[in-house]
């Protein structure tokens, strides 16, 4: 029988003999090299006959795993990868598939190190560059069985990490094999990436919790190599590394539902660290798509909690940071709108107290101080968004958020909300906030185009509300606006220095744009400066911006004309501070006082003249012995010493006008300009603005006069309609559409009993009329064009013009349109 056995196995075909020959008696001996050798040399001669050798190798083992012969499996898969990694040839498919269905016959088995072997074998595959496409090829199951692997709960920790890092070896495998073949299947698809990307996630959270158990340096080393974190990182951003312009939002959208589904968007530390490594992974010219994703996981979370709504603004912020000029992408303004939108609902919610308006029960109750840190996170957004600009769509934003914010007496257009009053003042206050934050930096070398009418005279009309908060907002707004060489931290504190050069104040010349933008604009600022000193409820913070606010427009925006108008301004802030019809109380007009010793101070040594800065240090210097509480260093500390009244301030104490005009006129200013003293032009602005609530400022107004007539300097005031006004209109209407009546009824008749010459001579002068005018029209308007040699005179000394009037001369058919 045994030679009848031996002649049966000689029959054998050479290829199963050759796999026979290289599994040793006993499996720890491991791989007969030499034979291997031959199989793999018998594979390159003859690749017709790898597809063979690859089922053979697969039923050994398939029998081997069923028989639990573990060590004849791992030497069936060496064999395998060795097979694979030597052969390259037209025939390999038939191989690799059966290659993949051991891979996936080991996958399937319970036992860890199985799993893990396949794994290994997989991975050394999926590093293979095919010479020919695959068309059939699937690769599902490998991307559910990795991704459940990477989820893997077992027991054994040291074997659990080895499974979970299996699973993410394993689905970087499947990402190589699959992202640069268009004939594979589409790892990008929704069904593959809803199972990666949140395996990916878990293992990167869980990493974090296990770091946060801090384990002694010793471990730390120890178990630095095994630990799946670093691997899933890794494997992500390779992931994210390979995404094209199209796959963004599959890749993107797990990470947004992992983080809702399990809550970790109010941590915001694991979201933050998500992102960072998405923005960075990603192609810079595709950063854009993420931040319109999050824009709309925001729009989609508006009646979420303030927490997950601020953990969102968090990420967005640092995803601005990151993608810096690339974060906004094409729809610049879409981005702004969308986080004003967020910061007016959550003014919305903070007032109202639920998310549907209503108090209904069983309504989920917010709290406030979550939506104040939400708003403050917005704003913080809006300004990182806005950095990222380049200065002319910085303008465009800035505009933009100013057509958001309800302006007294321009646009009374109000949110739609239930929040009152209240509500519309905290939008202002909030959209005030995130413009500060959008113009922190702004430079610009034409100040026209940087502040237009469209944009100026709405942000100045807020400098004469009656909030203190909002005027200091407007006043911050217009010093990061005019401030282009950095001055403004040096003007922080207001002082009476005798010496500015310590300040090193950078002083550049005044450019011809600047000199129109003073042209069009000082009168208005002056005015609104000289408003603001007058507010009663201005504090401390408010003067020291006012003089920073004047300070920044001698050094960046002054020419001669300016100093002179800005010198008058602090003059006539003097005589603010000296009258008392205002009735201003103590501290303000100290205030005032002090704040022009300081400017007069300060541009007196700009202006570098001996005569004008010798006066204006003489009278700090008899403040400082008789009258402290006139200079700032009284006035602007923490306990300002005051005096109880200020009836006794004048002669050397005061600033003269007449002595400033001497000393200026003989350096060449304009001594009649300056011994004019300012008054400001009051407007039907002032008394929009002025208002104590907003519903006196939703108040029927009507101008008698056009706002664009230039030839009249003052307005006629406008005509307020109060309820007599309406009464009487009503009124006079009736009797009005009786005289109407009465008169139609006339013409009819005369028109029906008149004689037909009666009608005609009537018809007849008046086209008389009309033509007589329509003459004076055209010898008004049209007039011939000049000629060369001017005018040819007559023998009587009269002008005769060479040219015909346009409307007798005859044009060719050709020039007639």
């Amino acid at each position: 029988m045994s030679g009848v056995c031996g002649c049966c196995g000689a029959l054998r075909p050479r290829y199963k003999r050759l796999v026979d020959n290289i599994f040793p008696e006993d499996p720890e001996d491991g791989l007969v090299k030499a034979n291997m050798e031959k199989l793999t040399f018998y594979a390159l001669s003859a690749p017709e006959k790898l597809d063979r050798i690859g089922a053979y190798l697969s039923e050994r083992l398939s029998r081997d795993v069923a028989r639990h012969r573990y060590g004849y499996v791992c030497i069936a898969m060496e064999a395998l990868d060795q097979l694979l990694m030597a052969c390259h040839c037209q025939s390999i498919n038939l191989f690799v598939e059966s290659f993949l269905k051991m891979v996936r016959k080991l996958l399937e088995s319970d036992k860890p190190s199985l799993q893990i072997l396949g794994t290994n074998s997989f991975v050394k595959f999926a590093n293979i560059e095919e010479d020919t496409p695959s068309y059939h090829r699937s690769y599902d199951f490998f991307v559910s069985r990795f991704s459940e692997m990477c989820h893997s709960g077992y027991e054994d920790p040291d074997i659990r990490t080895k499974i979970r890092m299996a699973g993410i070896k394993g689905l970087q495998g499947v990402v190589r094999k699959t992202v640069n073949d268009e004939l594979q299947a589409n790892i990008w698809d929704p069904q593959h990436m809803d199972k990666i990307v949140p395996s990916l996630l878990f293992n990167l959270q869980s990493g974090e919790r296990t770091e946060s158990r801090s384990p002694s340096p010793l471990q730390a080393s120890e178990k630095e190599k095994e630990s799946p974190v670093e691997l899933t990182e890794r494997c992500f951003r390779e992931l994210l590394g390979r995404a094209a312009y199209g796959n963004i939002k599959n890749a993107v959208t797990p990470v947004l539902m992992h983080l809702d589904n399990h809550s970790l968007w109010e941590g915001k530390t694991f979201a933050v660290r998500c992102f960072k490594i998405i923005m960075y992974s990603i192609q810079s010219q595709h950063s854009h798509l993420v931040i319109q994703q999050l824009l709309g996981h925001l729009d989609a979370n508006s009646k979420n909690s303030a927490t997950v709504r601020a953990g969102i603004v968090e990420v967005l912020l640092e995803a601005a940071a990151i993608a810096a000029s690339g974060s906004v992408g094409p729809t610049v303004l879409e981005v702004f709108n969308t986080l004003l939108r967020q910061l007016r609902l959550s003014v919305d919610y903070e007032l109202t107290g639920s998310y549907d308006g209503s108090t209904n029960i069983g309504t989920k109750i917010i709290k406030a101080h979550e939506e104040r840190q939400l708003q403050e996170a917005v704003i913080r957004t809006i300004g990182s968004f806005a950095n990222t600009l380049p200065t002319y769509q910085r303008s465009e934003v800035m505009l933009f958020i100013m057509g958001k914010i309800p302006v007294p007496g321009i646009h009374l257009t109000l949110p739609s909300s239930d929040s009152g009053p209240e509500g519309t003042r905290m939008i202002q206050v909030m959209l005030l906030k995130s413009l500060v934050q959008v113009t922190a930096g702004f430079q610009t070398t034409n100040m026209l185009t940087a502040l237009p009418s469209s944009f100026l005279e709405p942000l100045l009309s807020f400098s004469l509300t009656e909030d203190p908060e909002v005027r200091l907002l407007v006043l911050q707004i217009l010093l990061s606006l005019i401030d282009r060489h950095e001055n403004r931290p040096k003007f922080a504190n207001m002082s009476s220095i005798s010496d500015i050069s310590v300040l090193k104040l950078k002083v550049d010349k005044c450019s011809r744009q600047d000199n129109l933008f003073m042209k069009k604009h000082a009168q208005q600022l002056y005015r609104h400066i000289y408003l603001g000193c007058k507010e009663e409820s201005s504090g401390r913070e408010h003067y020291e911006t006012l003089f920073a606010l004047l300070g920044l427009l001698s050094v960046e925006l002054a020419n001669e004309e300016v100093v002179v108008d800005l010198i008058r301004l602090a003059l006539a802030l003097q005589d603010l501070a000296l009258s008392t019809d205002e009735a201003l109380p103590v501290y303000n007009r100290c205030a005032v006082h002090a704040l022009v010793a300081a400017y007069l101070n300060l541009i007196c040594q700009l202006t570098t003249v001996p005569a004008f800065c010798q006066h204006i240090h003489e009278v700090i210097e008899v403040r400082q012995k008789e009258s402290p509480y006139l200079l700032p260093e009284a006035v602007f500390v923490d306990s300002p010493k005051l005096h109880s009244s200020l009836d006794k301030v004048e002669g050397s104490v005061l600033f003269l006008q007449s002595k400033i005009t001497e000393s200026l006129g003989g350096s060449g200013y304009n001594t009649e300009r300056l011994a004019t003293p300012y008054v400001p032009q009051y407007t039907d602005e002032d008394r929009l603005s002025k208002r104590k609530s907003i519903g006196e400022t939703i108040s029927l107004q009507v101008e008698v006069e056009s706002r664009n007539s230039p030839e009249k300097e003052e307005r006629t005031p406008a005509e307020e309609i109060t309820f007599e006004t309406l009464k009487n209109a009503i009124v006079d209407s009736v009797g009005m559409e009786e005289q109407e009546r009465e008169r139609r009824r006339q013409v009819v008749e005369k028109f029906q009993k008149a004689p037909f010459e009666e009608i005609a001579a009537h018809c007849g002068a008046r086209a008389t009329q009309l033509q007589s005018k329509l003459n004076q029209i055209f010898e008004i308007t049209i007039r011939p064009p000049p000629s060369p040699s001017g005018t040819i005179s007559s023998g009587y000394g009269q002008s005769q013009s060479r040219s015909v009037p346009i409307y007798e001369m005859k044009f060719p058919d050709l020039c007639v349109y």
